[in-house]
């Protein structure tokens, strides 16, 4: 969420992380699931990375994930089941709608403006996981006996969805035809590049494996952007961008620094002749 994020960042993701399994396991709770998330990998190159992989973060968000893996696994237990799914990049439509999303960028920007640039030479990689998959992931681990290990640690993805970003490109340019495709050469080098094996997942949970592929994930975001018009060439500055949302709510006074919500100052009270 950028730098100004940092510190709330890992006092979401990894504090209040452990602080609500202690909790949960305190009220009984059998299984605790935590989304974290495979850009721990960070620059990780071509090699498709296993859950034994060194792991590289190069942001808030990836650190905050790798130090609420950390805090949780001693919470485990015969009795309070943890699994961390490591899930590859989200996608697809849904009724909180993000375009803050490389796919769902890039399908939004093609219905929007025809075009759609990326911001890098197009070379990095990105694994991709449909939302209604990662539902389905979640539903496993939420479900999984321990046979695994009381504590477990797992890629969330298929190895069938493991692409390129100008691949991702292309593939929306597939669907929709008249759309053009560019690299901004002037752009930053994007350094975060994770290829990533989801063959334990693939193992332990044949039953609840992703289902939907790039083309009917494309094909949904199309569908459900269309279905509501959507047309907005400057949706990069909207309320479908979480960044933007959080700095306008910050702006306007109604959250804190902490992403809190403020409390509206009492009116005052009347007074009476």
């Amino acid at each position: 969420m950028g730098k100004a994020y940092e510190a709330v960042t890992e006092a979401v993701n990894a504090r209040a992380a452990a602080e609500n399994a202690r909790l949960a396991k305190a009220a009984g709770v059998k299984h605790f699931v935590f989304a974290s998330s495979c850009s721990v990998y960070g620059a990780a190159g071509d090699q498709p990375r296993t859950e034994e992989s060194e792991l590289n973060p190069l942001t808030a968000y990836a650190r905050s994930k790798i130090a609420a893996e950390k805090a949780l696994e001693p919470l485990a237990g015969p009795d309070f089941t943890v699994t961390c799914l490591r899930f590859a990049t989200a996608c697809g439509f849904s009724p909180r709608l993000r375009l803050d999303l490389v796919l769902n960028d890039f399908v939004a920007s093609a219905l929007a403006t025809g075009k759609i640039e990326i911001l890098s030479d197009g070379t990095p990689w990105r694994p991709l996981i449909e939302v209604r998959d990662m539902a389905r992931a979640i539903h496993w681990a939420g479900t999984r006996d321990n046979s695994a290990g009381d504590f477990l640690v797992v890629n969330a993805g298929s190895n069938q969805w493991n692409y390129r970003v100008v691949e991702l490109a292309e593939a929306v340019k597939a669907q929709l035809g008249d759309v053009e495709v560019s690299i901004n050469k002037n752009a930053s080098p994007d350094k975060r590049s994770y290829r990533v094996d989801f063959s334990k997942f693939a193992r332990l949970a044949p039953d609840f494996q992703p289902q939907i592929d790039l083309a009917a994930a494309v094909r949904e975001l199309v569908k459900g952007l269309s279905a509501v018009h959507f047309a907005d060439a400057n949706f990069r500055d909207s309320w479908l961008i979480r960044l933007k949302v959080l700095n306008r709510l910050r702006e306007t006074g109604r959250l804190d620094d902490d992403l809190r919500w403020r409390t509206p100052a009492a009116p005052a009270p009347a007074t009476g002749r």
